[in-house]
């Protein structure tokens, strides 16, 4: 045994075991994408760096041997700074989507690319989850979405993009019954919270409330639940029963709907505060009533909702959709009403996990519209020809051989691995640059897609080797290899096989071992993994 200081904690640690494994010790973590615990550590991607003061330099810590009296710090500005770069020198020469553009450009950050494939398999039921995961309203905003996605589609320059509106409502007609008609709540919390307004911001609300186990009472002035959503859409656009069939889920799953109630100061007051946990004000461009009837006044900069946490200056008071400013596209007003529900679980106990999720950064790299020579690299996933049209016109929308054609046409530009990928996870951590070191130009993107259950990405590859010494463990017959020199080195299947007859017993923990979304399952399982 040996006696070192990490961080000014003198500690007693075996010697041959490495710097990180004796933080790790004192539940000091440090970072790293090229370490894997039982392999060799060959420092590559120099993420793990830490200093050492005795010798005044930066070092990799998943190399380092621990030696008698050895100094380390792991959390100073300057470690910081240079783990930083590192990861900006990654990015720099990475070249893939952390997030479709389709989804990044969804108000609601729905998973668009998994809807596609799942309803491509023709699971419908499970794609409607995946839409509910964010969407409340999936019928009613397949009519009259106006589709900011299908703008930002990067199949749109190539044909068309693909009809993800009709796909997401297409998700709701075609589910089983049971499906469509239930959803799951966890048990109940025995909180109650008002909601004034049944337009899509509050009906959007009082779902993601209902799933949490709230129970929820709505009060809107009109004699029909609905708002903007049914007084202001023609039925020609979308048919009213489309609505009530969302009403209609909502109440199974345990609304109350307090209609021709016309909340006043005094019944907001004395009838809603003292009786509830919660409130969301969900009532449509309220203006100055906001103060008169509700009580709210304006913070500092004139705003009488706090546009992060959706809080009011009345504890226990939210607002959201137009109330906020004037919402001239549902889903905008649907999204809210889901952060508002989640920031209403939050306030009433909800947990620290719940709370990061809400703020944790979407995306760090982004490669902005295809090379006319990717095309091909992304129709490998995909299928030919233009976007489909409902044989029965809009108003019917796809039948279920029609979505599952237009679905397949989807490029699945994704990464397979968004919640995984540690380039990313510790880019959000470190506040990377992506853009600081990057060229005029960027890699074009490749895939190999011959593999049954696995993509390989070469440009989202770091070359750390875990894959090659899996292969070379495990005694796969081709395997994995580097391929190349100095900066054009690369991770590649040798003697021109494909990846099926190199990842043969081994595809599931090289996927496993890859810190980023190089090596990733290409169809369902990789939810697993997500």
């Amino acid at each position: 045994m040996i006696n070192i200081t990490i961080d000014h904690i003198p500690v007693e640690v075996q010697e041959g075991i490495s710097v990180m494994e004796a933080a790790a010790i004192l539940g000091i973590a440090i970072p790293s994408m090229c370490f894997h615990p039982g392999f060799s550590n060959h420092p590559s991607c120099m993420v793990c760096l830490v200093k050492d003061l005795d010798r005044d330099h930066l070092v990799p810590s998943c190399a380092l041997p621990v030696s008698e009296g050895m100094n380390i710090i792991t959390g100073s500005e300057e470690v910081k700074e240079a783990r930083q770069e590192a990861l900006e020198l990654l990015l720099s020469d990475h070249a893939g989507d952390c997030e479709a553009p389709c989804r990044l450009s969804c108000p609601a950050f729905m998973d668009i690319p998994l809807m596609n494939r799942l309803i491509g398999k023709g699971n419908f039921n499970e794609a409607l989850q995946i839409v509910r995961q964010e969407i409340a309203l999936p019928l009613v905003l397949g009519y009259i979405c106006p589709a900011p996605c299908e703008k930002a589609c990067k199949r749109k320059p190539m044909d068309q993009a693909v009809s993800i509106c009709l796909l997401k409502r297409s998700a709701a007609q075609h589910a089983g019954d049971d499906n469509f008609h239930q959803a799951d709540r966890s048990k109940t919390s025995g909180k109650k919270i008002a909601i004034i307004g049944t337009g899509p911001a509050g009906l959007s609300a009082a779902f993601y409330l209902l799933r949490s186990g709230h129970s929820c009472t709505l009060f809107d002035q009109h004699e029909k639940a609905g708002g903007a959503l049914r007084y202001d859409i023609p039925e020609d656009r979308m048919p009213k029963e489309m609505l009530d069939a969302e009403i209609g889920l909502i109440q199974n799953m345990g609304a109350e709907l307090h209609l021709g109630v016309m909340v006043t100061k005094d019944f907001f007051q004395h009838s809603i505060l003292p009786n509830y946990h919660a409130v969301i004000l969900a009532a449509g461009n309220l203006g100055s009533n906001l103060s008169a009837i509700f009580g709210i006044q304006p913070d500092e900069h004139g705003s009488f909702v706090h546009r992060r946490d959706f809080t009011t200056s009345i504890p226990g008071v939210f607002a959201c959709g137009s109330i906020i400013r004037e919402q001239k596209m549902a889903v905008h007003s649907v999204a809210q009403g889901k952060m508002a529900a989640k920031q209403v679980g939050i306030y009433l106990g909800g947990s620290v996990e719940q709370r990061d999720s809400l703020f944790k950064h979407k995306s760090v790299s982004i490669t902005g519209h295809l090379f006319e020579p990717e095309w091909n690299e992304y129709m490998k996933e995909s299928i030919p020809g233009r976007r489909a049209e409902p044989a029965e016109g809009i108003l019917a929308g796809f039948t279920r051989e029609e979505a599952v054609h237009e679905a397949q046409r989807c490029l699945h530009c994704d990464c397979r691995k968004p919640l995984t990928c540690k380039l990313r996870l510790y880019a959000d951590e470190y506040d990377a640059n992506r853009k600081r070191f990057a060229g005029e130009e960027r890699k074009y993107i490749t895939r190999s897609i011959q593999h049954e259950a696995v993509v390989y990405e070469t440009e989202k590859c770091i070359r750390c080797g875990l894959c090659v010494e899996i292969t070379q463990r495990h005694g796969e017959s081709i395997g994995l290899t580097f391929a190349g020199r100095g900066f054009d080195v690369r991770i590649t299947v040798p003697f021109s096989k494909t990846t099926r007859e190199a990842l043969t017993i081994t595809a599931r923990e090289c996927v496993e071992a890859c810190p980023t979304g190089a090596l990733a399952f290409k169809d369902l399982e990789e939810r697993k993994w997500r």
